[in-house]
C-alpha cells in the first residue's frame, strides 16, 4: 500500500556533500514524520536525523553542524543534505516514514531499501 524509496547515495571523497532523496507513495492520508537512518555491519540502525509535519527536526549528535534535513509535504519528500562528509559517515541509509494510511486508525512505520554512502578516497 505504502512505498518508501531513497535516491541520492554513491561514492564521495571525505570533505565532500551528496544529497539524499525519499519519496513516499501510495495510500497515504497524512504523514506524520519522516526520517533517515543509517547502519553499518554488524551494528544496530541509528537515527541520523527526522522532521515532522510541521517541520520541527532532531539529529544524531554525530551529524549536528554538517547535515541538514528538509522536506517537501506536498511532495511526500524528504532530503537530507550532507557536507563535510567523513569517513565514519559511510553506511547504508534509510528512510523512515510514520503515517496514516487511507482509511486507517493508526500510525504505521514504513521503511525504504536503502541507499548506500561511501566515503573514501
Amino acid at each position: 500500500q505504502v512505498q518508501v524509496v531513497e535516491s541520492g547515495g554513491g561514492l564521495v571523497q571525505p570533505g565532500g556533500s551528496l544529497r539524499l532523496s525519499c519519496v513516499a507513495s501510495g495510500r497515504i492520508f497524512s504523514i506524520i514524520d519522516m526520517g533517515w537512518y543509517r547502519q553499518t555491519p554488524g551494528k544496530q540502525r541509528d537515527l541520523v536525523a527526522n522532521i515532522t509535519k510541521g517541520g520541527r527536526t532532531h539529529y544524531g549528535d554525530s551529524v549536528k553542524g554538517r547535515f541538514t534535513i528538509s522536506r517537501d509535504n506536498a511532495k511526500n519528500t524528504v532530503y537530507l543534505q550532507m557536507n563535510s562528509l567523513k569517513p565514519e559517515d559511510t553506511a547504508v541509509y534509510y528512510c523512515n516514514a510514520n503515517l496514516f494510511v487511507v482509511g486507517g486508525h493508526d500510525i504505521s512505520d514504513h521503511w525504504g531499501q536503502g541507499t548506500r554512502v561511501t566515503v573514501s578516497s
